[in-house]
């Protein structure tokens, strides 16, 4: 079942992986904080960090994903899945390449829920165990990004809520090199991540997957 899932498995890893200068902005901070808490303890709580950040994606890609299975199921609203999937990879695409922040909507509307869970954290810091750090991650998981909205809306695609569960988890690992390192690191590679032409080139991958996700839905919709 995993061989068959490759395919989506890899494009949700690419699209964290790629997404790196994005989950640098928005994770390096609470990542700098976690490597600082603890000379001896600073490895092992990013690494319980990003557990629990993941879990929550994971949650979060099983959840979408019983929802869109329903929805395509029962309401024959696979096609329009679809093509919003297709429409928000276009817009993150538009955001990474600088020329609109065609999601700044959608994170706010994120915020919304966001402003409710973030309080919970400020109980975990400074961080001084392994579970605290999980715990911390498992609510950061939650901060409004519209990358992860993205990943969500092409988890909320997938067959069943275990693959959807996968996708996410996928897409959590492919954003690890670039929250733990921009932790332990915040020169040179924050300079490497925030670099135009490799933010441009990633755009124009995700616009141009967006376009192709989007004709499908329009074809599949015909049918």
């Amino acid at each position: 079942m995993i061989e068959s899932q490759l395919p989506a498995l890899l494009l949700m890893f690419g699209l964290g992986l790629l997404g790196a200068g994005h989950c640098f902005g928005m994770c390096g901070g609470i990542i700098s904080a976690l490597g600082f808490a603890s000379d001896k303890g600073a490895a092992r709580f990013i690494f319980a960090y990003n557990l629990g950040r993941i879990f929550s994606y994971a949650c979060a890609g099983a959840l979408v994903a019983s929802l869109g299975y329903a929805s395509a199921t029962y309401l024959a609203l696979g096609p329009l899945l679809r093509g919003m999937a297709g429409l928000l990879l276009i817009a993150m695409g538009v955001s990474i390449a600088g020329w609109w922040q065609a999601l700044s909507w959608l994170e706010k509307a994120g915020n919304i829920v966001w402003q409710r869970i973030q309080p919970l954290g400020r109980g975990l810091l400074p961080v001084r165990s392994f579970s605290s750090a999980v715990m911390l991650g498992v609510l950061w998981g939650w901060l409004p990004c519209g990358l992860v909205y993205t990943a969500l809306a092409f988890a909320a695609t997938a067959q069943t809520p275990y693959e959807g569960m996968l996708q996410m988890a996928a897409f959590g690992s492919g954003t690890i090199p670039a929250v733990v390192l921009g932790g332990l690191s915040t020169g040179k590679l924050g300079q490497l991540l925030q670099n135009k032409k490799l933010r441009l080139a990633f755009a124009c991958l995700l616009i141009i997957y967006g376009v192709w996700t989007l004709l499908a839905a329009i074809s599949g919709s015909h049918h």
